[in-house]
């Protein structure tokens, strides 16, 4: 993890990136998505203003063509082609931010590393805290250079829906959801109106939000730590949401914590919920 000063924080400061810019070994990547329910795409916040020399991840184009869910992670052959196309290469430290402060970066940074990088960080508070600082931003797209990536894949940081089922039949992992808790009850219907509302048999609750502060930086890690009891940190956890999104934010902040070998769940609620086999249970 050449140059960050904590090896151990998977985030990096707005000010550690300033002072990099333009650094060959660095690479800045937006990953900007809508938020639910906001209009437009990620790419129109890209071209409204991003970080001088960051490439634009579309999370909905790398992703596997082949499935109706959204934003699947593709095939390692797939996302190597696509990553490389970036100039994204292994040997490269990479700054994955998004415009909302945290959101869908964490995301990327997961996407990177269950295909193999290591040195994948996330901008702590992300364009929102570069823009308040009043650092330049830019409107003019790199042409980034092509580079070869070799395969990778880390399957442990990926579950799939038969491990959620084994977690829920023998209790070898435990589920913890960051959907809000009005849509993790029930109470509130999901944004996508073909899915059941509820979640998984024994599964916890922690809303994502809950782990931002409020200039979109992820909180300290006793705040983390804080917001975790509820969650045996020695023992195996995989995050879920409605789609894949901001599990990864739960992921990022247990890896604040230590916990880097946390699985995400990627077809999360919008398959689970979107099934007619699948137990679904209401309430608290």
């Amino acid at each position: 993890m050449a140059g960050i000063d904590s090896p151990k924080d998977p985030l990096v400061p707005t000010a550690w990136l300033a002072e990099r810019l333009g650094d060959p070994d660095v690479r800045v990547v937006d990953a900007t998505l809508p938020l639910v329910g906001q209009p437009g795409k990620g790419r129109d916040f890209y071209d409204a203003g991003h970080i001088p020399g960051a490439v634009f991840f579309d999370v909905n184009a790398i992703a596997d063509p082949d499935t109706d869910l959204p934003h699947m992670l593709p095939s390692p052959a797939a996302f190597a082609r696509d990553v490389g196309a970036l100039g994204l290469g292994r040997e490269h430290t990479i700054v994955v931010y998004d415009a909302h402060g945290l959101y869908s970066a964490a995301r990327v940074w997961w996407s990177l590393r269950a295909m193999g990088y290591r040195d994948v960080f996330v901008l702590d508070g992300g364009l929102r805290k570069w823009r308040a600082e009043g650092r330049p931003v830019d409107t003019a797209g790199p042409t980034p250079s092509p580079v070869a990536v070799s395969l990778a894949f880390e399957p442990d940081l990926v579950a799939d829906i038969a491990d959620i089922e084994q977690a829920i039949g023998d209790g070898s992992a435990q589920i913890v959801d960051a959907r809000s808790s009005a849509r993790f009850t029930g109470a509130a219907p999901e944004p996508r109106a073909t899915l059941r509302s509820g979640h998984m048999p024994g599964a916890k609750n922690l809303p994502f939000t809950d782990l931002v502060a409020g200039d979109g930086t992820l909180k300290p890690a006793d705040e983390l730590r804080a917001a975790f009891a509820h969650v045996d940190l020695g023992r195996p956890i995989i995050t879920s949401c409605g789609s894949g999104v901001t599990a990864a934010v739960l992921a990022l902040a247990l890896a604040r914590l230590g916990r880097f070998d946390v699985a995400v769940y990627d077809g999360s609620w919008t398959e689970w919920g979107g099934r007619p086999d699948t137990d679904v249970v209401t309430g608290a």
